[in-house]
């Protein structure tokens, strides 16, 4: 049966990236791979959270998609799973194994994708028990990735690469510490941020001098509103 068409409105809409467009849909040669990609699109808009995920499972337990790639159920892992390969090794997906659970969590390509299979992959992330909630963290510090959307704004993937680096580089409470300062300061961008994980590395961290610092700038700061009155 054919269908009908799309009303003129009240039609919800979902997010696909411009880049998919412009950079993967004509390269993908195989119908598995692009009906998993376009479904998962689909499944991770409708979540809620910062960091929306689906489950290898979740696929499985769909009976439309699995009837879409295959005739026989017992097939639908083999052939889904090697259409998650597909896109994967495209990079329009990533995917990692689950610890404890004969499983894999599945997100997009993006900075915070990337993060979070970095997280998982480290033992630092936890999926929550319900497939339609996001994952949630369960580290004793907030990563880097999410002191810089929680204090400065939204990632790029220029940001994400040098917050990456950052983590690798500097001590976790350092970092921690020099956003609390950023903010402190209202110099809420990463350039003013790295600058002080970088003096603190070159020169060791000397706390009374940002204590001096801070100080200064305070006064600095009531010398510049007294003289505005």
């Amino acid at each position: 049966m054919a269908f009908t068409g799309f009303p003129e409105e009240n039609t919800s809409q979902i997010s696909i990236p411009d880049q998919f467009f412009r950079h993967i849909l004509l390269k993908i040669d195989k119908l598995d791979e692009l009906k998993l990609t376009m479904y998962i699109f689909w499944r991770l808009d409708r979540m809620e959270g910062s960091y929306p995920f689906i489950k290898f499972s979740d696929l499985l337990n769909d009976s439309q998609l699995t009837q879409s790639v295959v005739k026989e159920p017992s097939r639908a892992h083999t052939v889904l799973g090697v259409a998650l390969r597909r896109a994967v090794k495209r990079g329009t997906l990533l995917a990692a194994d689950l610890e404890n659970e004969q499983d894999k969590i599945i997100c997009l390509n993006s900075p915070k994708g990337r993060a979070m299979i970095h997280a998982v992959q480290r033992g630092e992330w936890q999926p929550s028990t319900s497939t339609n909630q996001s994952a949630e963290i369960f580290s004793k510090h907030p990563n880097i990735f999410q002191l810089y959307e929680a204090n400065i704004g939204p990632l790029t993937p220029l940001i994400a690469d040098a917050l990456r680096d950052a983590e690798k580089t500097y001590q976790e409470t350092w970092v921690e510490d020099a956003f609390r300062i950023a903010v402190e300061h209202n110099k809420r961008n990463w350039h003013y941020i790295d600058a002080i994980l970088h003096r603190w590395q070159e020169g060791g961290r000397d706390d009374r001098k940002d204590q001096q610092d801070r100080r200064s700038d305070e006064k600095a700061r009531r010398r510049y509103s007294d003289w505005e009155k």
